[in-house]
């Protein structure tokens, strides 16, 4: 059974409420490398033009960053759920054009 347009605009309305909550945000990985020379060692890796760039932290660094870059992946999940709503949506509700089958779900992304 396929939720109704009321219920599809109350999960967007939590998930756009979501992202409004977000802190900091950042790509990439946060990496603990262990006791190096002369202390502790914190690392951030991440892509830049098909490269791998990175950068030395100091441990509040490392915190906050690894805290910006869980935001960031729960930002993207948040977000693909709203494509699907979105899509959902678009393609239940408004006019489609004459089709020999009925488009599926993966067609679609809504699995």
């Amino acid at each position: 059974m396929q939720p109704d347009l009321s219920e599809i605009k109350t999960q967007y309305a939590r998930l756009r409420a979501r992202l409004a909550q977000a802190g900091w945000i950042s790509q990439g990985y946060a990496q603990d490398r262990g006791p190096g020379a002369g202390g502790p060692c914190y690392q951030w890796t991440r892509k830049a033009k098909a490269k791998t760039v990175s950068v030395a932290l100091s441990k509040a660094q490392y915190e906050a960053l690894q805290q910006a870059i869980e935001n960031w992946r729960e930002l993207q999940e948040i977000l693909r759920r709203m494509q699907a709503l979105s899509r959902q949506v678009i393609f239940e509700t408004l006019p489609n054009p004459p089709r020999r089958k009925r488009l599926g779900k993966r067609v679609l992304g809504l699995n």
